[in-house]
């Protein structure tokens, strides 16, 4: 975006390796927090800053990875290489998940779809057992048990947002409130939830040609009859990308209501067909007036 050469690309990547990384702590039991919440825009920022940097200083640490005792392998990775999992090239940009609809993490995003797919069709008194089939990191990061003690907490447990799916058929950033985890039903649903891995949705999940990001909702009712529903790749994925953009840009939308910035601006600037044109400072002037 700067137009920064070869050179100045690398001093940058090699900054970026001397300041590591932020422990993932802030997302799991037991210090589930709100930073979870500002992590991506702070290491947004933190690149930024550190491109900035590179147009005014020649600060450049070529061995940065490589270097014996001090260098990235040998501090952090316990003396193991870096390894690549493929060609450095546009992978990331291409497989770029756009959170759409539903603010849960990813790994629940298919569940919540497919509980809600199911909401019209039961109903709380008539449920007598879910199980969650979904994804070996489904299970590892989002299953929990027990108190879930603030909004951090419970949109990072999939036995939460399948239970509130079911029984509002919505999920918006509301449904994670002290207020709305006081439903005593959820609580409910949640004791009477199994979740486990399918490892078949675990190999798709890895496989780096497809990464998706399956779960399916089995609802069993008193009377015996089993309602199930299955969704393989979320809102937001590639494979659904043409079918996200209008929620996508709904969401944009909704986020500058009642925010005094200029509307008309900063939509024209989003449907431009040429974002080469569009001046980012231009942007930034309508922000920070």
């Amino acid at each position: 975006m700067l137009g920064h050469d070869h050179e100045q690309m690398s001093a940058v990547i090699s900054n970026a390796f001397v300041d590591g990384q932020s422990l993932r702590t802030y997302r799991h039991f037991p210090n589930t927090g709100a930073r979870k919440s500002w992590a991506a825009g702070d290491a947004g920022a933190r690149g930024v800053k550190l491109a900035f940097i590179s147009e005014v200083s020649d600060e450049h640490y070529p061995s940065v990875i490589s270097a014996e005792l001090w260098g990235f392998n040998d501090v952090l990775m316990g003396d193991n290489p870096v390894k690549l999992e493929r060609e450095l090239n546009s992978y990331v940009m291409d497989n770029i998940l756009y959170k759409v609809n539903f603010p849960a993490e990813f790994h629940a995003q298919t569940a919540a779809e497919a509980a809600i797919k199911l909401h019209p069709q039961v109903a709380f008194d008539d449920i007598a057992h879910i199980n969650i089939h979904t994804q070996e990191p489904g299970v590892r990061i989002i299953s929990k048990q027990g108190p879930l003690t603030n909004y951090a907490d419970r949109d990072h447990c999939i036995e939460y947002i399948v239970a509130w799916c079911l029984l509002n058929g919505n999920l918006d950033a509301n449904s994670y409130t002290d207020e709305a985890a006081s439903d005593s039903r959820i609580d409910s649903l949640r004791e009477i939830t199994s979740t486990s891995e399918n490892t078949e949705y675990t190999n798709r999940y890895y496989n780096l040609d497809e990464r998706a990001i399956p779960n399916k909702v089995t609802v069993t009712l008193k009377n015996g009859d089993v309602m199930e529903e299955e969704v393989i790749y979320p809102l937001g994925h590639r494979e659904r990308r043409e079918e996200s953009k209008p929620y996508l840009k709904q969401k944009f939308n909704n986020s500058l209501e009642n925010t005094g910035l200029d509307q008309t601006f900063l939509s024209d600037a989003y449907n431009s067909l040429d974002l080469d044109k569009v001046e980012i400072y231009d942007i930034l002037k309508k922000i920070y007036k």
